[in-house]
């Protein structure tokens, strides 16, 4: 191991503490906040035709992931091929790649994988299929695919109709593999900050993937599955006609971006750090930087100090905060800062401070966080 964040510390020395028992920085988890949100989610798809399938990369975590499979999750969907295996020894027995598996040396790996669970991936385009075909053949497993439609996200996918038409009938003349229908994601509206205009434009461009599924059914091919959907569109693509499932991953922890949109889910994920400098009195420094918060949407804020601020994020490992509000900071003391993406800072650390109004309750591992391939 290497680094200050892939140091893993003994649940046994800190049950029971208080959260300045820690040391810094430490990604925290508020369990209850995190229950409410699982809750409140699993609550919304009850009873629905379109069910949950939440996604893996944001938290990272297999307690989470047995957690929202226990609430009703049909499955769980991952970014990598290095998550559904973290996900297939913890035991999760349905899996989504939502992403293209591709190259001779992930072969080997994808078909072991297919052993231990009912394995899904996405593709868009006929080699990655053919290699895909050829691989699960020769280790007599069976592979699910979903064709990508990219619906104006701009990354990986055939357009809406006829390529995606074409796929699907190439998938069917492939041995190894089996044609499971069509996975679009509207990643590019899910943090639009108008909720009128986020569900507009959320409705017209999840409609083409819907028009494609049925433009493949009239051509007599079955379309088990449409999966797609975010926590910032969850109540919009999720009652749609057509949709079967919704990758919702950040509501089990929030951002706070993401929760200025979203408001009926609370910021469970916090990151603990220790003022170490005060180079004036209106000013502290932190001892995290980028190696522990992620800011490709911002800066973090602060928990409980209003009127305080960071103006920016641009240090490996410091973080200044401007100390505008009417709470002292002293060097030594603990801050907890809410970063502005989530799933981007819980792959930067190997396990969760669980806590429970504020007493350290245990430490849970971060299984997926390094999983890049």
């Amino acid at each position: 191991m290497h680094g200050e964040m892939k140091k893993v510390t003994n649940a046994d020395d800190l049950r029971g503490k208080p959260l300045d028992a820690a040391d810094t920085p430490a990604l925290l988890l508020d369990v209850d906040a995190a229950e409410a949100n699982l809750q409140t989610m699993a609550e919304y798809f009850n009873g629905r035709p379109c069910k949950l399938r939440p996604h893996f990369k944001s938290h990272k975590c297999t307690t989470l992931a047995r957690r929202q499979v226990a609430l009703g999750a049909v499955g769980i969907t991952c970014a990598k091929l290095g998550e559904a295996e973290v996900l297939a020894a913890a035991g999760i027995n349905d899996i989504l790649i939502a992403n293209q598996v591709v190259g001779a040396v992930k072969m080997p790996r994808l078909v072991e994988v297919a052993r231990r669970s009912t394995l899904r991936v996405a593709v868009d385009s006929q080699a990655n299929v053919r290699e895909l075909s050829q691989a699960a053949s020769a280790a007599g497993v069976e592979v699910g695919l979903l064709i990508e439609v990219d619906v104006g996200m701009r990354r990986c996918g055939v357009p809406p109709g006829e390529p995606a038409l074409e796929l699907a009938r190439f998938i069917k003349t492939c041995p190894g593999v089996r044609f499971d229908g069509i996975q679009a994601y509207e990643g590019h509206l899910v943090c639009r900050p108008d909720p009128d205009e986020r569900a507009t434009l959320t409705r017209r461009d999840m409609q083409l993937a819907v028009d494609t599924r049925r433009l493949i059914e009239r051509a007599g091919i079955e379309v088990p599955i449409l999966s797609g959907g975010g926590t910032g569109t969850y109540d919009i693509t999720g009652p749609m006609d057509g949709i079967d499932e919704l990758q919702s991953g950040s509501y089990a922890l929030m951002d706070c971006s993401y929760v200025r949109i979203r408001l009926e889910f609370r910021n469970a994920m916090n990151v603990l750090a220790t003022v170490i400098s005060k180079p004036d009195p209106k000013r502290v420094v932190l001892d995290v930087g980028l190696k522990g918060l992620s800011c490709e949407f911002g800066p973090p804020t602060l928990v409980d100090r209003p009127g305080d601020e960071i103006p920016f994020l641009a240090s490996e490992e410091h973080v200044g905060v401007n100390l505008c509000g009417d709470h002292p900071a002293e060097i030594g003391q603990k801050l907890r800062l809410i970063p502005s993406h989530g799933c981007t800072t819980c792959n930067l650390y190997r396990q969760y401070v669980v806590h429970r109004n504020a007493v350290i309750e245990d430490v849970w591992p971060i299984e997926g966080a390094g999983a890049m391939t």
